[in-house]
């Protein structure tokens, strides 16, 4: 939502669309588009008039102080026989509707769904069902990651949480500290070297996250966690003793999206319109990450970056509503963009052979691969507001002759939905502007 600055300090800076939040209502889309398209430079951890809402937590609308641990009024969709044979190859299953607070995060595993949102809770969900929660003290939760029997979640404050399932009580999670602790903030302290510009006149240990984290990446394979803040850095953490090994000034303004993918290639995305590549080299116990070379460099915001399992295709989204794609076989060249949305992408997920993209425009696009040519199959609709966030596993029914995936979309309308998506759904047609049936398929690569 647009929040009152009249009560806060002067504007310290320009405003950034990196992290849209739209208003759900009395919005025209032709106003949107032009705030879409508009980039300017955002860094400051305090700035009055982010239209996001989130700059800080200052701007954030009052936060529900309520028990995790309240049953939540959740509702859930079915269909009207009960048949679940009933349910559409590419449609709703169900829909968890909760006035707590606007959905930024999701992750899964094992059949538990992990939700964020800005009231600081995370709820776990096992069958649609509430399975367990807990909560942060500080921070709107940003970005969730599993490894292993730990959680991590980023934050608004700059933290990332760090939370252990408890081995007797699988429904009990316990906090288990904070990156980077508050032992190795002091400890680094000490030492004058450990400070770094993080902004004019300004200087913060290196270690230490300076504005909201946007994004975490885990290479579970070395046991490495990646996070990304709107500080202009991506920071390297060692899952195994909670330790910053590395910290990247990744590019000029917030970064969004931070991927990791095969051979230690790691993307980046940023407010600044650049995609980056960089490979992760490592010197004895040294980890280093060296700038390889700019996948994009455009005028509006990148806002989402995803890579498939095999790490041949990463996809970039950005906040003029379209995906941009790139094929590592073929050296990383351009392979073409994907145009089915009319506001700023959000948030992107690979699974298979399909693409999802969610976007302000509060649809979800489903796009199937084949080669270098995506088609639009179908495009989701049910949320009230702009789609913040994806999950997506692979469905116990799915078959080698028919893989489904379960998808979960989480939204600035307080809600996640549930969708069965099937790879071999039937290819979608879409009216144009004339009147005639066209299909959507991604447009072959152009030069800048």
């Amino acid at each position: 939502m647009f929040v009152e600055t009249s009560h806060l300090p002067p504007k310290l800076g320009n405003i950034v669309h990196s992290d849209p939040n739209i208003s759900t209502t009395n919005i025209n889309h032709d106003d949107a588009d032009n705030n879409y398209n508009a980039r300017h430079s955002s860094f400051s951890a305090y700035e009055a008039n982010r239209l996001s809402g989130e700059g800080s937590p200052m701007m954030m609308s009052p936060w529900n102080q309520g028990s995790p641990f309240t049953k939540s009024p959740w509702s859930k969709f079915d269909d009207q026989d009960g048949n679940s044979q009933n349910i559409p190859q590419n449609g709703l299953i169900g829909s968890l509707v909760r006035e707590e607070g606007h959905i930024y995060s999701l992750a899964t595993k094992n059949d538990l769904l992990y939700t964020g949102s800005d009231s600081k809770n995370i709820r776990v969900w096992k069958n649609l069902k509430e399975f367990a929660a807990f909560k942060s003290n500080s921070g709107l939760v940003k970005a969730i990651i599993i490894s292993g029997e730990k959680i991590f979640t980023g934050h608004q404050d700059g933290k990332v949480r760090v939370w252990k399932i408890q081995a007797k009580n699988p429904g009990t999670y316990k906090r288990a500290g904070t990156l980077p602790s508050f032992f190795d903030i002091f400890k680094a302290s000490i030492k004058p070297s450990n400070y770094v510009e993080v902004k004019r006149n300004r200087t913060g240990l290196w270690i230490k996250h300076v504005d909201a984290i946007s994004c975490l990446s885990m290479d579970q394979t070395h046991g490495l966690l990646y996070s990304a803040s709107w500080d202009r850095t991506f920071k390297v953490w060692n899952v195994d003793n909670s330790k910053c090994i590395e910290s990247v000034k990744a590019h000029d303004d917030a970064v969004n999206s931070v991927v990791t993918s095969v051979e230690g290639i790691v993307y980046t995305g940023s407010a600044d319109g650049t995609v980056k590549v960089w490979q992760r080299e490592n010197s004895g116990k040294n980890t280093k990450h060296v700038f390889v070379q700019t996948l994009l460099n455009q005028e509006c915001a990148v806002t989402a970056l995803a890579v498939n399992r095999s790490g041949s295709i990463v996809y970039c989204g950005s906040s003029d509503g379209v995906v941009n794609f790139w094929e590592r076989e073929k050296q990383l060249s351009h392979g073409g963009v994907l145009k089915g949305h009319k506001l700023a992408i959000l948030c992107l997920a690979a699974a298979g052979n399909l693409v999802l993209s969610g976007s302000a425009d509060k649809t979800i696009c489903v796009w199937r691969r084949e080669k270098s040519v995506h088609t639009l199959l179908s495009v989701l609709t049910g949320h009230n507001g702009p789609v913040k966030c994806l999950a997506v596993e692979e469905d116990k029914e799915s078959t080698g002759s028919d893989q489904k995936w379960v998808v979960y979309s989480g939204s600035l309308d307080k809600s996640v939905k549930v969708w069965s998506v099937s790879e071999k759904a039937p290819m979608m047609m879409q009216n144009n502007m004339h009147g005639d049936n066209v299909t959507w398929d991604s447009v072959p690569s152009a030069k800048y």
